[in-house]
């Protein structure tokens, strides 16, 4: 499954790239978010709880952080798995300074498998970015 898309925030890059990276802010505002620690430098142990129409389930996964550029790019790897199923991914961060913002433009390839993959890939595109436009606009209460 691939999403692409872009957020603009009405804050300097250094701030947003400070924001994106701090593992408390990004806990509080990951959609279904139960838990986040940190385990190694830019490793962390999640624990979601995810609902996508009729299935729901809580995930236990890891996420890290990669290839960081500051502060213009970096790569959020994550894999979680649980009742519903797995999802395992990648998500390209590109910051771009316009003006005094910031557009932040992002690319993902994820697998998902089990019962949560039988939805369909339309409902879960859908979902995605909407959970992807909810992270965002949290995090913008924050820059």
């Amino acid at each position: 499954m691939k999403i692409e898309g872009s957020y603009t925030f009405n804050a300097p890059r250094d701030r947003v790239w400070q924001v994106l990276l701090d593992p408390k802010i990004m806990s509080q505002c990951m959609p279904g978010c139960e838990s986040m620690n940190e385990v190694a430098p830019d490793q962390f142990e999640a624990v979601m709880k995810v609902g996508v129409a009729s299935v729901k389930g809580t995930y236990k996964g890891k996420v890290s952080i990669k290839d960081k550029q500051a502060p213009s790019h970096y790569v959020l790897s994550g894999e979680g798995s649980g009742g519903p199923g797995f999802m395992q991914g990648d998500v390209a961060i590109d910051l771009e300074e316009q003006d005094g913002k910031t557009v932040l433009k992002y690319s993902t390839d994820a697998r998902i498998g089990g019962l949560i993959a039988s939805i369909g890939q339309r409902m879960l595109n859908g979902v995605a970015k909407m959970m992807v436009e909810q992270f965002f606009r949290k995090i913008e209460a924050f820059v």
